[in-house]
């Protein structure tokens, strides 16, 4: 069966590993068309039963609704041709059923005379059950398609008529998944922070994890919570780490994290939340989660730290190894404060992989967000953190112009066991010559505040 998918007029890179991953947390499949461009806001997919569709319409955050589909046409009489040719489909509705037509566009507003006209253009279909428009049995629609004009000037109806492609079929189900944005708004939380991702966003990367009842999942750079929400919000436990841990806790006895989480009521999903640095990281086995998902700091509004010091000398680092530790006497009472040193953004990459290896169960994924130099990308640049077992499964850009940040999911595509990852801190200071391929993402903080230069780094 074939049904017709209508986006919200965001992310479109985002839409097709969004339906992946939802098809696969539900166990259906999904089949894509040959023509399906996920630029474009109407997409037809083939799916075996009618309740994956609902489902779809209940999870997928970029799905404004999903509806049975009867024909598509770049005019309207071959949209007329084609649905008399798939009678079958929707003749069960012509005897006793109540209906309504309901005819939008994209990128446009039809005048109200000619939506009447675009009704009454389906008079064949002989419907002989009552027209009711507050709540009929059944809403057939008709979407049209009109090239994107947005930052030109025209009248309202300007180049009304001339549209790129109709669609044509039954509504099953209107996302219910979207609203769910109004309710993490940043904006409206009672925690948040300078670094707290967006509420669709977050909302995106929980679906690309799998988030569902029975689930453990692990953020590593909690920072404010924002994934810690929605993926809770769809049934997951969570556990989340920072090296800060004011950022977790806020200036109120009770810690931030879990005022926002009780604000939506997943505050008894939070199972802990820790200070330490993910590098030197408490965990004594491996295989725990079942995701972990992050938005790892790259410096823009926050750097990435992880402990160390920033100019110590490899002699005096070999020498405080060989020697027992012995701690020194404060001569006041304050706590001490292990010195930080920057974590350079291709190094965490490489060493974030290196621990969802270890700490994953097999099939477990990583999603985490990925900055990058636009003109400087390429493909092989994911290829500079992966490692044996780890494969991609989504690379999905939100961009920005000049840069943008890349939406990575990777899965744990083995079963074997792996020793825990030994996070070389001498990985941070690799100059480009020490490497056969320089990613767009090395180096990313600096480039940043540089404008994106050409060649100022190697000045």
């Amino acid at each position: 069966m074939l049904y017709l998918l209508v986006f919200a007029q965001a992310h479109a890179d985002f839409r097709i590993p969004e339906l992946q991953s939802v098809s696969e947390l539900y166990g259906f499949h999904i089949g894509l068309l040959e023509n399906a461009d996920p630029s474009r806001p109407f997409m037809v997919v083939e799916l075996e039963e009618e309740m994956y569709a609902r489902l779809l319409a209940r999870r997928c955050i970029l799905v404004k609704a999903v509806c049975e589909f009867y024909a598509r046409g770049a005019t309207y009489d071959e949209v007329h041709e084609r649905n008399r040719a798939c009678r079958s489909q929707w003749e069960r509705y012509v005897p006793d059923t109540s209906f309504k037509f309901v005819v939008s566009a994209y990128n446009h507003s039809i005048p109200q005379r000619r939506q009447r006209d675009v009704v009454e253009s389906f008079s064949y279909m002989d419907f002989l059950g009552k027209i009711d428009m507050k709540s009929p049995e059944i809403t057939m629609v008709v979407h049209e398609e009109y090239d994107d004009k947005h930052g030109t000037t025209r009248e309202k109806h300007e180049g009304d008529g001339a549209f790129r492609e109709v669609f044509f079929g039954r509504l099953i189900e209107e996302g219910s998944a979207r609203p769910l944005m109004k309710k993490f708004d940043v904006k409206k939380r009672v925690f948040y922070g300078n670094t707290s991702m967006e509420a669709e966003i977050s909302l995106l990367m929980a679906n690309q994890t799998l988030a569902s009842p029975g689930k453990l999942i692990y953020d590593p750079f909690v920072g404010t919570g924002s994934m810690t929400y929605t993926t809770a919000h769809f049934g997951a436990m969570v556990f989340g780490s920072d090296i800060d841990g004011r950022q977790m806790r806020g200036r109120e006895k009770r810690p931030g994290i879990i005022r926002a989480a009780a604000q939506y009521g997943v505050d008894q999903r939070i199972v802990d939340l820790c200070t330490f640095d993910v590098t030197r990281n408490p965990w004594r086995c491996g295989g725990l989660f079942d995701a972990i998902i992050t938005d790892p700091p790259y410096g823009v509004r926050a750097g990435a730290k992880r402990l160390g010091r920033k100019n110590r000398r490899a002699k005096d680092e070999d020498e405080s190894r060989s020697r027992p530790f012995q701690p020194s006497e404060r001569p006041d009472d304050q706590p001490y404060i292990p010195p930080t040193r920057p974590y350079e953004l291709s190094a965490l990459a490489s060493d974030l992989v290196l621990l969802a290896r270890y700490m994953l169960k097999p099939g477990g994924r990583l999603v985490f967000f990925l900055p990058t130099v636009t003109e400087e990308y390429a493909e092989l640049d994911l290829q500079t953190f992966l490692c044996e077992g780890m494969e991609v499964v989504a690379n999905s850009l939100q961009d920005f112009g000049s840069w943008g940040r890349r939406l990575i999911t990777i899965r744990k595509a083995t079963t074997q066991q792996f020793p825990p990852p030994a996070f070389d801190p001498d990985k941070n200071v690799l100059s480009e010559s020490d490497l056969t391929h320089v990613p767009a993402h090395k180096d990313f903080r600096q480039k940043y505040f540089e404008g994106f230069k050409k060649g100022k780094l190697g000045d």
